[in-house]
This record gives structure tokens, C-alpha cells and sequence, in this order.
């Protein structure tokens, strides 16, 4: 997919909201950006389901990390490693994984997600950002 992505064709970062394990990721993510490039909504937020429907019509699963980056959407492993790899630093070492096979590393991937809130947890409302990191959220 060949579209930009918002705000300054920065890498936009969607996660589920309510899950404790994608918040945590969310969180990391923002302690590795040094540069700030990353943004950030919840799958749940209005904006990212309007934002899916023009670049991702197909996409109709709510268990997946999605990434818009460069006009490009990557979801699950691709996503996860895309996201090491524009990190930069020690998080880029997982781009290693980029070897394996998306078939296997999709599988895997799609486990972890069916077992998330059973593991991880659930919350009852999306994460708030603290008001120095709310530019980087979109809602």
C-alpha cells in the first residue's frame, strides 16, 4: 500500500488500547524514540478506524499491531520488526528475525495474541498519555 500516513509522514504506531501487553510495548517504544518519530493510537480510537478504512479496507482484525510508515502498512511481525528497525540502537537487533519466514513469525505472533489478556491482562479504558507525550497521541 502506497499512501502517506499523517502528521509529517511520521511512522504511526496503532496498538489496542486495552490491552496490558500493548501498552507496555507502547511504552517501550517511547523510551527507546529518542528522536520522537513515532506516533501513537489506540486500534479502538475513531482516527484509527477511519485511518483503516482508506489505507487498509481489508484489515478487519483487531489483534494486530499496525504500523503506517512511509505510505507502507505493516501489521504483525512485520510491524514489530519495522518498528525495532526505526528505533535504531540495541531494539534494531531484532530485526535479525526479519530472516525467518513471515509464515512462521506470523504464526507465532498470532499465538501471542490470542493469549495476550489471558497473560498480560486487560484494562477498562485505553491508555491516557501524560500531558509532555499527548502531541504524539492522535485520537
Amino acid at each position: 500500500m502506497n499512501l502517506k500516513s499523517p502528521q509529517n509522514d511520521q511512522p504511526l504506531l496503532l496498538f489496542d488500547g486495552y490491552c496490558n501487553l500493548c501498552n507496555a510495548s507502547v511504552k517501550s517504544v517511547i523510551k527507546w524514540d529518542r528522536r520522537a518519530i513515532f506516533q501513537f493510537a489506540s486500534l479502538q480510537s475513531d482516527y484509527a478506524q477511519n485511518l483503516l478504512q482508506k489505507l487498509a479496507p481489508d484489515l478487519t482484525e483487531m489483534d494486530s499491531v499496525v504500523l503506517v510508515s512511509r505510505g507502507i502498512v505493516f501489521i504483525k511481525s512485520d510491524a514489530v520488526l519495522e518498528v525495532a528497525r526505526l528505533l535504531g540502537g540495541f531494539p534494531a537487533i531484532l530485526s535479525v528475525f526479519k530472516f525467518i519466514p513471515k509464515s512462521v513469525r506470523d504464526v507465532l505472533y498470532a499465538w501471542i495474541a490470542r493469549k495476550r489478556y489471558g497473560w498480560f491482562g486487560k484494562r477498562d479504558a485505553c491508555m491516557i498519555p501524560t500531558p509532555e507525550l499527548q502531541n504524539r497521541f492522535l485520537s
